[in-house]
C-alpha cells in the first residue's frame, strides 16, 4: 500500500517519503516483500510503511559494501572523497526543511529540534570533508639504515545501528567519518524511525557517492540487527542506544573479534552550587532535562543541588516546566511526545513507582492529553524532588521528561552523589568558583563535562562514556580511531 501523504498538519505540508531500502545503490524492497509500519507519535496512527529486511538482505547489503571498498571508493582519491562529502552536506541543507520535517512526523520531537539536528547532520559531513586528505601516518626514526613508517588505512565495512531519538543526526555523526577515512557503511535505523536514514541514500547518489558505499536495510532490532553486527563482511560496528543492546552487541560482534564503539545510557548530574547564577541554572537545566522530550541520552536528567539554594530554585523549576507547551512536533511546541505508547507506560510506570514510594512530585508526572491528537503519546514534564541516592529513578535511565533532584550540603558532596551511578556519559556544573568548577571537571566521571552551560561544545568535541555508558568516542578528531587501522612499514637501506 502506498502511504505517501499530502495532506497538512498544524501548517507544515508532508512530503513525499521514502519508502525503499537502498543496497548497492538500487532502491529495493525485502526479499520477502514483508513491510513494517511507521506510527506518528503525535497521533499514533501509521502513515508509512518500510520495508522489513531479512537475513538475504543483510548479505546482500554487506557484500554491496565490500565490493565498493575493493572497487570504486578505494580508487577515489581522498581529497575528492572530501569534495564529495561536502557535497552530501550541501545537498542536507538544501533539502532541510523536507528532512526535518519527517524527521518530525517519525520521532515526534519539535520541529524546531528536527531542524536543528538537520543543520549538524550537514555540518558532519563537512566537518569530515575537510580531514578526508589528512589523515597522514608518521616516519619513525629507527637510525640511518632504516626507514620505517606508519599508513592509515581504512577499517573496512562499518556497520551503523541508529536510535530512534536522534536518527538522522546519528547516522551522520558515524558514516561521515567513516566515509571520510575510506570505508564503506551499512547502516539500521531503529524500526520506530527509519525514514531519514533511506532519505539521505538519495543525497548519497546526487551527491556522487558511489553505489554500494553507502546501504541502508531497515526491519526489527533483534534478527536483523544481530546479523549486521555479528556479519562475517562487517569489520567495525558503532551502536547507539541501550546498555542491554549494546552488551548483546558487544557479544555478537566478539564472535567475530570485530572491533566496536558502544554509547549507551546515561543518567547525567547538573550540579548547582549554592554560588551559581541561578538564572543561568535554571535555563540550563530546563534545556538538559526536557530537550525531546527527554529521549536523550546526555540528558541531565538529575539535579544536584545545594540545600541552600533548593528551594528558590525548585519553585522556579516548577513554574517553568509547568508553563511548556506540549503538542504536535509540527507545531513547534517545547516538548513533543514520547516515541512510543510502550514507552510512555515505562516512564509513566518509573514516576508511580516512585510516587509510591512517598517521592514527592513536584510537577508534572501525569500522561497530557493534546486537542486534535488525542491517540499521541504525550506526557507531563515533571520533577521528582529530595530523592534518595538509591532510588531506581536516580540509579535507572528513565529516557523521559522526568527531573530527579538529589539535594546536597557541600561541593564535596556534590562529587559524592554526580558520580553515584553506573553511568558516565555527561555531567554539568553551575558555579561562579571557576576552580571548584575544574575540580569537579577534575574529579566527576564522566565523558564530557560542561560548566556554566549545558549541551556545550559541538560537532568538534569528542563524545562519549564511561562505566555502563560505553567506550570509543564520536564527533572530533577522536572519532577517526574506530574508522581507521595503523599499518607499520620498515626497510632496510
Amino acid at each position: 500500500m502506498d502511504r505517501a501523504v499530502h495532506h497538512e498538519i498544524a501548517g507544515v505540508a508532508i512530503p513525499d517519503l521514502p519508502r525503499h531500502m537502498v543496497i548497492g545503490g538500487r532502491e529495493v524492497d525485502a526479499a520477502n516483500g514483508e513491510r513494517i509500519e511507521t506510527v506518528d507519535p503525535a497521533t499514533g496512527r501509521v502513515f508509512a510503511d518500510v520495508p522489513s529486511a531479512t537475513l538475504a538482505d543483510v548479505d546482500a547489503a554487506v557484500e554491496e559494501a565490500r565490493k565498493a571498498l575493493r572497487g570504486p571508493w578505494r580508487a577515489t582519491v581522498p581529497a575528492e572523497r572530501g569534495r564529495i562529502l561536502n557535497r552530501v552536506a550541501q545537498l542536507i541543507r538544501r533539502d532541510a526543511e523536507r528532512l526535518a520535517v519527517i524527521e518530525t512526523l517519525d520521532s515526534g520531537k519539535p520541529l524546531a529540534e528536527s531542524r536543528g539536528d538537520v543543520s549538524t547532520a550537514a555540518g558532519y559531513f563537512e566537518y569530515y570533508a575537510g580531514i578526508a586528505d589528512k589523515l597522514q601516518g608518521d616516519s619513525i626514526p629507527l637510525g640511518p639504515d632504516y626507514m620505517s613508517f606508519t599508513l592509515h588505512e581504512p577499517v573496512g565495512v562499518t556497520a551503523h545501528v541508529i536510535p530512534w531519538n536522534f536518527p538522522l543526526v546519528t547516522t551522520a555523526r558515524g558514516v561521515a567519518p567513516a566515509l571520510a577515512a575510506g570505508n564503506t557503511a551499512v547502516v539500521k535505523p531503529a524500526s520506530q524511525t527509519p525514514l531519514t536514514a533511506l532519505a539521505l541514500a538519495g543525497l548519497m547518489a546526487e551527491a556522487g557517492v558511489p553505489a554500494g558505499v553507502y546501504n541502508a536495510v531497515t526491519g526489527r532490532g533483534g534478527a536483523i540487527g544481530d546479523a549486521l553486527c555479528g556479519h562475517p563482511g562487517v569489520d567495525h560496528v558503532t551502536f547507539t542506544g541501550s546498555v542491554p543492546t549494546g552488551i548483546n552487541v558487544m557479544k555478537v560482534a566478539a564472535d567475530r573479534v570485530t572491533s566496536v564503539t558502544l554509547e549507551l545510557g546515561g543518567k547525567s548530574p547538573v550540579v548547582v552550587l549554592a554560588d551559581a547564577d541561578l538564572d543561568a541554572a535554571v535555563e540550563g537545566t530546563l534545556k538538559a532535562i526536557y530537550m525531546n522530550a527527554g529521549q536523550v541520552c546526555s540528558a541531565g536528567s538529575r539535579l544536584v543541588i545545594d540545600r541552600k539554594v533548593h528551594a528558590v530554585m525548585l519553585e522556579r523549576l516548577v513554574a517553568r516546566a509547568r508553563q511548556l507547551s506540549v503538542g504536535h512536533g509540527l507545531s513547534d511546541p517545547k516538548l513533543g511526545p514520547l516515541v512510543s505508547d510502550s514507552h510512555r507506560r515505562a516512564v509513566a510506570a518509573y514516576v508511580e513507582g516512585a510516587r509510591a514510594r512517598g517521592i514527592a512530585v513536584a510537577a508534572g508526572g501525569v500522561p497530557v492529553e493534546v486537542a486534535g491528537f488525542e491517540g499521541g503519546y504525550f506526557y507531563a514534564p515533571t520533577i521528582l524532588d529530595a530523592v534518595d541516592a538509591r532510588d531506581a529513578v536516580v540509579q535507572e535511565e528513565i529516557f523521559g521528561p522526568v527531573l530527579v533532584v538529589q539535594v546536597v550540603d557541600s561541593a564535596e558532596q556534590a562529587i559524592e552523589v554526580a558520580n553515584d551511578t553506573p553511568f558516565g556519559l555527561c555531567a554539568g556544573i553551575y558555579t561562579r568558583d571557576i576552580s571548584r568548577a575544574m575540580r569537579f571537571a577534575r574529579d566527576v566521571d564522566a565523558g564530557q563535562v560542561f560548566i556554566n552551560q549545558y549541551f556545550a561544545g559541538g560537532i568538534q568535541t569528542p563524545f562519549g562514556g564511561t562505566k555502563l555508558s560505553g567506550f570509543g568516542r564520536e564527533k572530533g578528531l577522536a572519532a577517526l580511531a574506530a574508522y581507521y587501522q595503523v599499518k607499520c612499514i620498515t626497510a632496510r637501506i
